[in-house]
């Protein structure tokens, strides 16, 4: 049964499966179910919670914010940094503005949300300085390539603990050098998006299988990235598939099934650009 917690490189623990937030926060009709979307996913164990300054403008730091009032003691709270605010003092004012709308004081995990034109070392710097305050727990980046990691190696100080990335079923790229690179590094893999945006829902193959193992797609497609050993962050506002996307933590993929899998979604052959959404 895949572990419900990964230790980071720094030592501290992480939930393998947790809450995205994408998307929410734009409408205030959909306020009061998105809050009870991540309110349920706490009390289920998935504690882990990602969200962002670029999500909503902020809207989606707001909206957690609601979800997490009282119970802050009992979330792993991810958030990111935009590239065009990542320079050595943006990085902290982002920070200090995300914290604001969050309504905490520290952040568990915090990312550099891709690439951008402030040199690395500046950002890290930034991150490093917000380390040591114990504003933060860990720091890591988002949407970063192999170049882009070996790159990063050479200013983090040895300190980026996580890479979050597109991965799901559909979008394998990351299994050609990537994914090997940070596995050897100690480096942990969130996968956004583990549902392709439910397209990953429609695919005929999937659905026979989760059909055969009586399962969803949806739980079937989490299942494999908790056996990959990456931690998936689906989103959802409905309580009911919260519920339904907690069951993966308990489904065990057996070798005959992951290899039907690899037939309906081949692994890569080649090296492919970094997939993003």
């Amino acid at each position: 049964m895949p572990s419900h917690v990964i230790t980071l490189a720094n030592g501290i623990t992480m939930p393998t499966l947790g809450q995205g937030t994408w998307f929410m926060g734009e409408s205030s009709s959909s306020r009061k179910d998105e809050i009870a979307a991540l309110q349920k996913g706490i009390d289920l164990g998935m504690t882990l919670i990602d969200t962002a300054e670029m999500y909503a403008s902020g809207g989606a730091e707001k909206v957690t914010g609601e979800a997490i009032a009282g119970r802050r003691d009992k979330v792993f709270l991810v958030s990111k940094v935009l590239p065009g605010n990542a320079s050595r003092k943006g990085t902290i004012a982002a920070f200090e503005r995300s914290l604001k709308r969050l309504g905490t004081d520290y952040i568990d995990l915090y990312l550099l949300h891709w690439r951008g034109g402030y040199p690395l070392d500046e950002t890290f710097d930034a991150m490093e300085r917000l380390l040591d305050a114990g504003k933060i727990r860990a720091y890591g980046v988002s949407n970063f390539d192999l170049d882009d990691m070996q790159e990063a190696s050479q200013y983090d100080r040895g300190h980026i603990c996580v890479n979050q990335v597109l991965y799901n079923l559909a979008s394998r790229g990351i299994e050609w050098d990537l994914l090997g690179w940070l596995r050897k590094r100690n480096v942990a893999v969130m996968a956004y998006s583990p549902l392709y945006q439910t397209r990953l829902l429609k695919s005929p193959g999937l659905k026979r299988m989760a059909e055969e193992l009586s399962i969803t797609p949806a739980q079937l497609a989490l299942a494999w990235l908790l056996h990959q050993g990456t931690i998936p962050i689906p989103k959802s506002s409905s309580v009911k598939r919260v519920e339904e996307n907690r069951k993966a933590w308990d489904i065990v993929l057996e070798p005959e099934i992951l290899g039907k899998l690899d037939g309906i979604f081949p692994p890569p052959d080649h090296k492919m650009p970094l997939d993003v959404l």
